[in-house]
């Protein structure tokens, strides 16, 4: 209840601020303007997307190891499925040293899902997993270890040198959205994914208020957000709730745990999105968070697609050194032969995507 409580002081301080703060980011979106966004995109639906081939962005998109076979062959399970979004992380470090080819490759990524239907939304900066990261190569996953080979970005020894960091940094916000600021294929802009995380705490609040000053300079066509995703950092929730065109958070927890917040995202009247969700030891399922999150029309987005070298079907807490597959996975929806975790769990997805 103190949660609850201290999180409604956030949200009341959010609604009589955000036109100060509009002002002063300069471009945020109105919320008549959010709302008429909201309404021709519809409601929708997906997964945070990495290949069953990659490990992590850097594996996902650099040259010498993009799969766009596997992507093309695992969104078109996904367009079975009804899905109509998938949350994919973009990587500075593959920015850095092949910019040109990176850029032919993400429009390559949205050929692919424009085919299938289904609009992605991008992810610039993430706090969570290996401080470290490089091009080339990426290690092997780990057996049985959740996200073993995913990195940070940027890496944490870069952040010491902020004054040469955020040039190289604001230079790749720009270039990637100047290219696609216009492009109908995507669906809106993920600016930083759980700033704050792996122990950053307010040490990233500098980067996290740059990205949305950058993307304001550009001003995209589609809207920006970053998801609220630890409830006691106030003051990074606050900022993040005031600037955002469109409301985005994250929850693993039993969809009723969080209800009191959800219905407090609603009250500032502008587009929801559910980022991550579905963990299924923490009774966050699609069978009971799904169909509320459609009734409620927040889009939702859960956490993994096809069980792959992430090693996401075993769960953050429970590292399992043997690689034995759990019998209960953590996320994922598919083995890599398409053979379904649970085949009741495919039944409850199609039943909410039918109506869309």
């Amino acid at each position: 209840m103190n949660r609850f409580f201290n999180f409604l002081l956030i949200c009341t301080a959010a609604l009589s601020l955000c036109c100060c703060t509009a002002e002063k980011t300069g471009g945020r979106w109105s919320a008549e303007k959010a709302k008429a966004w909201g309404e021709a995109q519809g409601w929708r639906s997906g997964c945070n997307y990495v290949p069953a081939t990659a490990i992590n962005q850097i594996e996902m998109w650099q040259s010498l190891t993009f799969d766009p076979e596997t992507i093309d062959k695992e969104l078109g399970w996904a367009e079975e499925l009804g899905f109509t979004t998938m949350r994919v992380f973009l990587s500075s470090v593959v920015w850095t040293n092949e910019a040109d080819s990176f850029k032919e490759r993400i429009d390559n990524f949205l050929g692919i899902a424009s085919k299938h239907g289904i609009k992605p939304v991008f992810v610039f900066f993430d706090d969570c997993w290996n401080p470290e990261s490089a091009i080339g190569p990426q290690p092997e996953p780990k057996p049985g270890i959740h996200n073993s080979g995913w990195v940070r970005d940027p890496s944490e020894s870069l952040r010491k040198d902020t004054v040469a960091l955020y040039p190289v940094l604001e230079r790749y916000v720009k270039d990637i959205l100047t290219t696609f600021k216009d492009d109908e294929r995507v669906l809106w802009w993920d600016l930083y994914n759980e700033p704050g995380n792996s122990g950053h705490g307010t040490e990233s609040f500098p980067l996290l208020k740059n990205v949305y000053r950058w993307a304001r300079e550009v001003g995209p066509s589609q809207p920006v957000s970053s998801g609220v995703w630890c409830y006691s950092d106030y003051d990074m929730n606050a900022f993040q709730l005031e600037n955002s065109d469109i409301i985005s958070y994250h929850s693993y927890s039993n969809p009723e745990h969080d209800s009191a917040i959800v219905d407090l995202f609603l009250s500032l009247d502008r587009p929801v999105y559910c980022t991550e969700y579905m963990a299924r030891m923490f009774d966050s399922t699609f069978q009971n968070t799904l169909p509320l999150l459609r009734e409620k029309n927040i889009s939702a987005i859960n956490w993994g697609f096809v069980s792959g070298k992430t090693n996401t079907i075993f769960a953050w807490s429970d590292p399992r050194p043997d690689g034995k597959e759990p019998e209960l996975w953590f996320h994922d929806i598919y083995r890599q032969d398409k053979t379904p975790f649970d085949q009741a769990e495919i039944d409850a997805i199609k039943e909410v995507n039918s109506k869309r």
